[in-house]
């Protein structure tokens, strides 16, 4: 998903990739940090906001705000290294 919307063609899957992104970068972390999350009121109604509001069909919306601001960056320093590892597990499969 990351490639595809870094890519030089923008459609408009843009917007949905980019949701799709920060939603799974969210689930990795929440399922490290749910047995500490849970114990906290209203975790579950904050956690339903948190996704309304990546999904809102504005400019401001959650999932472009967090990966302009977090994940490109991240991603954009360390990209060559993940494509060197899938290219060596490419090759050993």
């Amino acid at each position: 998903s990351i490639k595809a919307i870094e890519s030089s063609s923008k459609e408009d899957d843009t917007m949905w990739l980019t949701y799709w992104v920060v939603y799974g970068v969210f689930n990795i972390a929440e399922f490290f940090s749910d047995i500490f999350l849970y114990w906290f009121p209203f975790y579950y109604a904050g956690k339903c906001l948190f996704l309304v509001w990546c999904m809102a069909p504005v400019s401001w919306n959650g999932s472009q705000v967090l990966y302009q601001s977090v994940i490109r960056p991240c991603f954009l320093r360390h990209h060559q290294t993940v494509d060197n590892v899938l290219g060596d597990l490419s090759t050993k499969a």
